[in-house]
């Protein structure tokens, strides 16, 4: 796919600014509806007294900077954004993830591996002792500025979302991956990279919070109109930290092997992705 410089910057320009206080397949599964979410979006829980942020609820994110002042050289140009909406205690373990796929250490933010590539990243962690799933934002309804902003910047989003097997159509303790979105070539690549990594992978279908496909999913939203959504059921997040240390608190500090198999698989697809995006 080559995309003409001019047009990816008009683009760009044309986007919308939002407001914070405004509004190959091994198999296919068909998901039922997940419970309904408890917040209209994320300006509704921001403005909601009974939480704080940095105590009930964090954000966190990282645009790199993209300084381009040379009239012969050209700044490359940061194609993919990685998101976790329901990130800390809502959907555990995707934060970590989100972190790492994006290139970095989910302990210390460490260049992971050093030599890049890095990508762009934004989460919304729920940081409460319990009942963090109250926190909870539809992915049709996740309206947050900079979510939106990074997303609408980006070819490519992938969102990192965690189910229960029964949600995904699964049988009882299933691990595995269920591949949604509305990029078709983005979905391949990853049911290829988890499948040739020993992953249990599987393409999405039915509910639109399971499979993604509503062009108003966060991660539909870019420059492209379309990206990937991941929901990983629990036992294989469960799988990926040390026993015991599968909370908040512990979980960056105690990954184990399989954590950076699923890692490597996902950053695997980004550069297949990417490979095929020429910015003229």
């Amino acid at each position: 796919m080559k995309i003409r410089r001019r047009t990816l910057l008009t683009a760009l320009a044309a986007t919308p600014v939002l407001s914070a206080v405004t509004a190959a397949a091994t198999a296919t599964v068909t998901a039922t509806p997940a419970a309904a979410a408890e917040q209209a979006s994320n300006t509704a829980l921001y403005a909601n007294p009974a939480w704080t942020e940095g105590t009930d609820w964090g954000r966190r994110s990282r645009r790199h900077l993209v300084d381009d002042q040379s009239r012969t050289g050209r700044a490359p140009f940061l194609r993919s954004t990685v998101i976790a909406p329901h990130g800390g205690g809502i959907e555990g373990g995707t934060s970590e993830l989100c972190l790492a796929i994006a290139g970095y250490h989910p302990a210390d933010l460490a260049p992971t591996p050093v030599a890049g590539p890095v990508h762009d990243f934004w989460m919304f962690e729920g940081l409460m002792s319990g009942g963090n799933g109250a926190l909870h934002v539809t992915s049709t309804h996740c309206d947050d500025t900079i979510a939106r902003s990074l997303c609408a910047g980006s070819l490519n989003v992938v969102s990192l979302h965690g189910c229960t097997p029964e949600q995904a159509g699964l049988e009882a303790g299933a691990e595995a991956v269920l591949i949604g979105g509305l990029n078709p070539t983005f979905r391949q690549y990853l049911l290829e990279e988890f499948t040739a990594a020993g992953i249990r992978a599987v393409t999405a279908s039915g509910e639109e919070e399971i499979a993604g496909i509503s062009p108003d999913n966060i991660c539909n939203r870019t420059l492209l109109g379309m990206g990937a959504q991941l929901e990983i059921t629990t036992a294989l997040r469960a799988s990926m930290f040390a026993s015991g240390k599968n909370t908040v608190a512990d979980r960056a500090t105690n990954l184990l092997p399989s954590f950076w198999t699923f890692v490597a698989a996902a950053r695997k697809a980004i550069d297949r992705v990417e490979a095929g995006q020429t910015v003229l």
